[in-house]
């Protein structure tokens, strides 16, 4: 055998792929890909725009969920609400509570389902100390910000938090009309202009 060859041939290979810390650049010097990971699309499933609106989110970290069969049958059929939920630390592990998944009536017998059971939340073990650390002491909050696709496989976004004020609420809200209103002015423009 001799040299070993990719499997695939350059006149395959995408040349607008890019990879991760990579900018355009970069893309176009290199023509074969390094160990760095291919940027897979995310699908989102739902999302918890309650979140945006009562906490400041700071960082955001990816993690699995340990997921019984009829729960994953039930969130790939869109049955799932993360309104009411949050996310806790207990002891060395990350918990999210309140996520509620609407069984399938298709779901076996022999199964009870409970829709708002506790489910484990998949992280590494430095990203979970990162987590204590900063919820012990710094005074954070984590908060479910989205159920989403990846390779596949369900993820839950987790959001490392602060709450927001009353005060920062109303001014988020005043921002959000003024860009609302400067896209209609703009429009407006435009229209009279042409």
């Amino acid at each position: 055998m001799q040299g070993a060859r990719p499997f695939f041939t350059s006149a395959q290979w995408p040349r607008h792929t890019l990879w991760v810390g990579e900018d355009t650049s970069t893309a176009q010097r290199s023509r074969w890909p390094t160990a760095a990971v291919f940027k897979h699309p995310v699908m989102s499933i739902v999302d918890n725009r309650k979140a945006w609106h009562d906490y400041f989110i700071e960082e955001k970290y990816e993690a699995g969920l340990a997921l019984e069969g009829w729960e994953a049958k039930a969130i790939r059929a869109g049955r799932v609400q993360l309104k009411e939920a949050y996310v806790v630390l207990k002891g060395e592990e990350v918990w999210l509570i309140g996520c509620h998944i609407t069984p399938l009536s298709t779901a076996s017998t022999h199964i009870h389902p409970d829709p708002t059971r506790s489910r484990k939340c998949l992280l590494h073990g430095n990203e979970i100390a990162t987590l204590i650390g900063k919820v012990e002491r710094a005074g954070y909050t984590l908060v479910p910000l989205d159920l989403h696709y990846s390779r596949g496989r369900i993820k839950l976004e987790v959001g490392l938090a602060r709450g927001k004020k009353q005060h920062d609420k109303r001014e988020a809200e005043k921002e959000r009309e003024w860009q609302r209103e400067k896209q209609r002015l703009l429009r407006h423009d435009q229209k009279r202009g042409n």
